[in-house]
């Protein structure tokens, strides 16, 4: 049986420096991650790679979706839950990171992310 991988904890910035609704690139241990604070004050630690063709998805938009309605309605929801590909437009919910729609879903890399004490720490 494997041992369990440590996990480590980085301060990647001051909680005041990642603006609502657009992510901030850093580099922890070798890996790309973006960061944005959500309007809830939440944050989401997202590694930059999109796994349905490895874009810079963290470049991607942050807004929300057409949710699924009846027939001849159409209700826009879940703004600033949805991240969108830049490269194909694929949906991911910031706050599983399933890509929404799909019949076998693709899910983002996220890490746990937290403020302490005016920083923002993510867990990796």
């Amino acid at each position: 049986m494997a041992a369990a991988q440590e996990q480590k904890q980085f301060a990647v910035g001051r909680a005041d420096e990642f603006p609502v609704g657009k992510f901030r690139i850093v580099e922890v241990e070798g890996r790309e991650i973006g960061i944005t604070q959500l309007a809830t004050g939440e944050f989401r630690a997202v590694r930059n790679r999109c796994p349905h063709k490895g874009a810079p998805v963290c470049k991607g938009i942050i807004g929300g979706t057409w949710l699924p309605c009846g027939v001849g309605e159409m209700v826009y929801g879940s703004e600033g839950q949805v991240l969108v590909c830049p490269w194909h437009g694929y949906e991911y919910d910031l706050n599983t990171g399933v890509e929404l729609y799909q019949k076998d879903p693709n899910k983002l890399l996220m890490y746990p992310a937290k403020v302490q004490e005016g920083n923002v720490i993510i867990t990796l």
